[in-house]
């Protein structure tokens, strides 16, 4: 937010944050140990088995969950986290489409079988997508859509009595409807003469390969039972005091003390709070600010919070620390504010998808690309084109990395994925999402779709709907989706806050003519400012290339037609950064997998890195102007005022 006085601010801040991120029910803060919390992780070898019967439910029938896995046939070691397509030699396994199931046997700590006051959660950080789980044969929960995490109490079951083990059953399902997110439809082929019976192909209107299994961590963790079940933070600065508005939400007593204090990096207190919400003022604050925008960027306080409850079995304390960052956010016709002063998102989309591991989440690959968007002098990425690990939020929260988190909404192109079935598993999904994310600094604006059809007539309604509830779940950020529609046709457009645009001026239409990028951009940037007087990103843009491929004069899928094609755009950027234009983003990081296609290679090559990230001439390219541009505006600052109120800002 941006306000004159702390004061006015200590009344209205909590009411419009209260009345919207308060509407999510249920917490899902990361699993982090403390005091009165444990962890463990099931990361490793699973059983695995595909279902490959013809109707793909053979595995319900003969009740597969009720006793271990390898007493209904033979099982594949799967390693967890990954998908599970490319692991082994098996093409059929690699395109499956249907119900996998997966299995562990794990040894609890006794004493977590025989603490009554212990409460032991079991979560899935994603599964791909449909989810049926169950332990010891007792079916706990279900789960709709990848990507984002769920969990089930699962006390009862494992203190029922003296157990040596605990054998933990997953069924995923890849299947993708209409309904679904992404969506996708089953095409099946009925010709006898062509096809054999019963065969079907998994039809996606998305461009990236559908990874399928448990692509993040599988933990058990423990709270009392009596816990700290979530926390919201807001920031907001007023001159040179930061804000620091929280709520705690407690489960399992309604007579509980919430105690908070507020750490620095050197561990100093630097405020302190009493009850389950309230605001921390924190002089000469500290604020967090993007990779290249001030000398000591991403700086992180530490909130506390300590929650003790009187039960009937006797006292009860839950200790939970969440990372904070100070800063505030804010649009207006022309520029994307953060702490007040303009930012540019010069940066990158991204895939999780990697060799062999597929989406799997793994800490050295996510590293070494931490390693190499800081080289780049990159600010920024979207995740395109859903919420990632957890993890790496983290790592943005750490390394002043700034995040367009988006949803799983890409390949909404017909008409009955705007349908009302449709419309509320998205406006689940965004709950879900904001829950699992609203509290990381890095994180400053959502987007809630990618590419979608937005000129079909029912887009308007939809898009109206979704962005609406998105900004009631949480005011304190701004909300786009990215878009390839004609601005005069485009329906969802009039409710986001920043226009972002994909184009491929010279790849997918006048291929091989870079001379007509300048003309064209030019123009699609006039005119959508003309339409909608908001500022504009360039989320996608970009051209394959395949490494040491070399064409003088430029040829398609060289490297340096890739490299002469992105300088094309970057004169109209140039022009258009001093106006209204407030970022870009190449299309992409890096190569990744796609569907086999008479049109890609082995993957997308439009990567400036390749799969195995190894630079193309087009990252030095890149990195060159990254860098120039970081040096325009590097540690410069600029003062939060009041001036900003009523300006015609939209303020986060």
């Amino acid at each position: 937010m941006l306000r004159g006085s702390a004061g006015a601010w200590a009344v209205l801040g909590p009411l419009l944050w209260g009345c919207g991120l308060a509407l999510l029910q249920g917490g899902m803060l990361y699993p982090r140990e403390s005091r009165s919390r444990e962890r463990k992780e099931l990361d490793g070898l699973w059983s695995f088995r595909a279902d490959f019967s013809d109707n793909r439910r053979q595995g319900f029938e003969q009740q597969w969950y009720r006793a271990p896995l390898r007493e209904s046939g033979p099982t594949l070691d799967m390693p967890v986290p990954s998908s599970f397509n490319d692991v082994g030699q098996d093409g059929q396994l690699r395109s499956f489409v249907g119900w996998v199931w997966y299995e562990r046997e794990i040894t609890l700590p006794q004493r977590w079988a025989e603490d009554l006051g212990a409460r032991v959660v079991l979560r899935i950080g994603s599964a791909h997508y449909y989810a049926i789980v169950w332990v010891n044969g007792v079916h706990v929960v279900e789960h709709e859509g990848g990507h984002l995490p769920f969990e089930a109490d699962i006390s009862k079951l494992v203190q029922s009595g003296p157990l040596s083990s605990c054998r933990i059953t997953i069924a995923i399902n890849n299947t993708l409807s209409p309904h679904t997110l992404p969506p996708g439809t089953i095409l099946y082929k009925t010709d006898p003469s062509m096809y054999p019976k019963g065969y079907f192909v998994q039809n996606t209107k998305f461009d990236f390969f559908n990874y399928a299994g448990l692509h993040r961590s599988v933990v058990l963790y423990t709270t009392p039972t009596t816990y700290i079940d979530d926390i919201t933070v807001t920031t907001d600065v007023d001159q040179d005091i930061g804000l620091v508005n929280y709520q705690v939400i407690v489960q399992g007593s309604d007579h509980f003390q919430v105690d908070v204090s507020l750490l620095d990096e050197e561990g100093k207190v630097v405020a302190k709070g009493a009850g389950a919400e309230g605001q921390l003022q924190v002089p000469s604050a500290h604020l967090w600010w993007p990779y290249l925008m001030h000398e000591h960027p991403a700086y992180l306080y530490s909130l506390e919070v300590k929650m003790m409850a009187q039960t009937a079995m006797g006292p009860v304390s839950d200790f939970y620390t969440l990372p904070v960052g100070i800063r505030t956010v804010a649009v207006t016709e022309s520029q994307f504010l953060i702490n007040g002063k303009p930012f540019y998102f010069r940066g990158v989309n991204k895939h999780e998808d990697a060799d062999i591991r597929g989406k799997g989440f793994d800490w050295p690959l996510l590293v070494k690309d931490f390693n190499l968007l800081r080289w780049l002098g990159a600010n920024a990425f979207r995740t395109s084109h859903y919420p990632y690990a957890e993890e790496v939020l983290q790592l943005c929260d750490r390394y002043g990395i700034v995040v367009i988190d988006e949803s799983p909404g890409v390949g909404i192109a017909l008409v009955e994925s705007f349908s009302n079935v449709s419309l509320q598993h998205h406006l689940e999904v965004m709950e879900e999402m904001i829950r699992r994310d609203k509290n990381h600094p890095a994180v400053v604006m959502w987007s809630v779709a990618n590419e979608p059809a937005s000129f079909l007539k029912p887009a308007g309604y939809y898009f109206k709907t979704l962005i609406a509830h998105t900004k009631a779940l949480d005011p304190s950020r701004p909300v786009t989706f990215v878009t390839n529609t004609n601005y005069e046709a485009d329906l969802g457009a009039p409710y986001v806050d920043v226009i972002c645009v994909n184009s491929y001026y010279s790849w997918y239409h006048d291929y091989g003519h870079m001379e007509v990028i300048q003309l064209q951009l030019a123009t699609q940037f006039e005119n959508w400012y003309k339409a909608y007087q908001k500022p504009m990103i360039q989320s996608e843009y970009g051209a394959d290339a395949i490494e040491g491929f070399h064409e003088d004069p430029p040829l398609m899928f060289s490297e340096e037609y890739q490299k002469g094609l992105l300088k094309q755009y970057h004169v109209v950027l140039d022009q258009k950064r001093k106006e209204y234009v407030v970022g870009e983003l190449i299309w992409n990081f890096a190569d990744f997998m796609t569907n086999q296609s008479p049109v890609r290679m082995i993957g997308n090559r439009k990567g400036i890195f390749t799969r195995q990230r190894q630079p193309k001439s087009a990252a030095f390219l890149l990195r060159e102007r990254y860098w120039k541009l970081a040096n325009e505006t590097r540690y410069q600052r600029s003062a939060v005022t009041s001036q900003c109120v009523g300006s015609g800002l939209f303020t986060v």
